[in-house]
């Protein structure tokens, strides 16, 4: 107990291994929390799901804190559910077998620019004849819009900007050709050009049904320009569920690989060193071959032609790593080691070879490969991300690398989404600077040659 406090007042002499740990810890969190908040086959549902899941998230939003950095407030997404009580929803009968139900959606607009799409979904119970539905736009300076009118089926939708005939009737009122329709329904008639009009809006969904037992429920979104605290991406996919997710994902990868291909190497380096002759002959040729081949290939090889499970990957990389040029590094110390006195006093009692191997000489220089197991984690999260931009990465799996390959696959920064590819980024590069300054600070501490007096 001594020892460790005595390490840790060591390692508080260091601001950068201080910071390192508090970065590392965040993350440890995040990892440990985000598979408890969202269970595995959720994320995967989400991760994986098209329109059904994610239809009233808006296309390329920029996370809502973006508008902390802008002149203009940009609009944010409003939803409303009928079915879970939203707006006000009356029903009146109109005769023994038709009933008029109308809902009444009211929202403030204060925002200084249009929003991107409107859409109604509608679901309808019916046996054979379908409800009718009609639409009617109310805007703050008392104007009546007429929308339009459809027959909902157990599951449609009306999209704003795809009826013709509405599009023209805001083009003759707004006097602009081309006029779409979230542009011409928010449109400030008293201001030169198209402006939107700040203030109380209200929709208006009159519903006939012709059954006794028919029943319909509405969900209005209006999309908006900014969406939730990580932005959403081409497939309205909310992208804190890979941020998150590829947390726990990103540690794993890099503690198992780092840690088992350190263990393995020393383990090997020990062995060839305590028993010399042949076996450490091969073990130093099988280094020197392994030295020139290419991992980076093999691993772009075996997710082309095989397989890009994540765990497969780590499997190969753990295996290209054991004899890797660390092995000499390791040798050149375990034959200083094996000369030592304690070394000769465990041969004379009778210590056996594995003993004295793992009992005497590894755990003398555990304390050199602690912080060599840390440098490397960041290494091995690139790694996976690097096969995940090349578009190797688990198809399954939510990471950071594969929000970076969907970025780069749909012209990010060509289209000026920069947050798509900063965010994954960012926390990539937070990452390996925490494991890299504890890694530092860890080798000054323990490296005899480094450490300050």
């Amino acid at each position: 107990m001594k020892r460790f406090t005595a390490f840790l007042e060591q390692l508080r002499r260091y601001p950068s291994a201080v910071l390192g740990l508090l970065i590392i810890g965040g993350l440890l969190v995040v990892s440990i929390v985000t598979p408890i908040m969202i269970p595995y086959r959720e994320a995967i549902r989400l991760w994986r799901g098209g329109e059904n899941v994610w239809r009233e998230n808006p296309t390329f939003a920029w996370p809502v804190w973006y508008n902390w950095f802008t002149e203009k407030d940009l609009p944010a997404t409003i939803v409303f559910y009928s079915e879970k009580g939203d707006g006000e929803k009356t029903i009146e009968r109109l005769s023994a077998n038709t009933r008029e139900v109308r809902f009444v959606f009211e929202f403030d607009f204060p925002y200084d620019e249009f929003p991107p799409e409107l859409i109604l979904f509608s679901k309808a119970q019916y046996t054979s004849k379908q409800p009718h539905v009609e639409l009617t736009w109310f805007t703050p300076d008392g104007r009546e819009i007429r929308i339009g009118e459809f027959s909902s089926s157990p599951s449609a939708s009306f999209r704003f900007g795809q009826d013709n005939r509405l599009q023209r009737r805001l083009e003759r009122a707004t006097g602009i050709t081309g006029v779409t329709a979230e542009r011409g329904l928010f449109d400030d008639p008293e201001k030169e050009g198209l402006q939107p009009l700040n203030g109380t809006y209200r929709l208006e969904v009159t519903g006939l049904l012709f059954e006794e037992e028919s029943n319909l429920e509405v969900t209005f979104v209006s999309y908006g320009l900014v969406h939730g605290w990580a932005g959403t991406d081409h497939r309205r996919r909310d992208l804190m569920i890979p941020l998150l997710w590829g947390t726990p994902i990103a540690m794993a990868f890099g503690l198992m690989a780092a840690l088992g291909t350190t263990v393995t190497t020393m383990s090997i380096a020990a062995i060839g060193v305590w028993f010399g002759g042949v076996l450490d002959g091969i073990i130093q040729r099988l280094t020197e071959v392994n030295a020139i081949i290419p991992v980076l290939p093999i691993l772009i090889m075996v997710g082309t032609f095989y397989s890009r499970s994540i765990w497969l990957m780590l499997g190969i990389v753990i295996v290209l790593s054991i004899f890797g040029l660390s092995i000499k590094n390791y040798r050149a110390i375990f034959l200083q080691v094996r000369e030592l006195p304690y070394i000769d006093a465990a041969r004379s009692y009778g210590a056996s070879n594995m003993r004295i191997i793992f009992r005497y000489l590894v755990p003398r220089i555990l304390p050199l490969i602690i912080p060599q197991i840390v440098t490397l984690v960041p290494g091995f999260v690139f790694l996976e991300a690097s096969l995940a931009v090349l578009g190797l990465g688990d198809p399954v799996l939510p990471t950071w690398g594969k929000v970076i390959q969907d970025a780069n696959s749909q012209g990010a920064l060509f289209n000026g989404l920069y947050y798509w590819i900063l965010e994954p980024a960012v926390l990539l590069m937070v990452a390996g600077l925490g494991f890299a300054m504890v890694g530092f600070s860890l080798d000054r501490i323990f490296n005899p040659r480094l450490r300050e007096l």
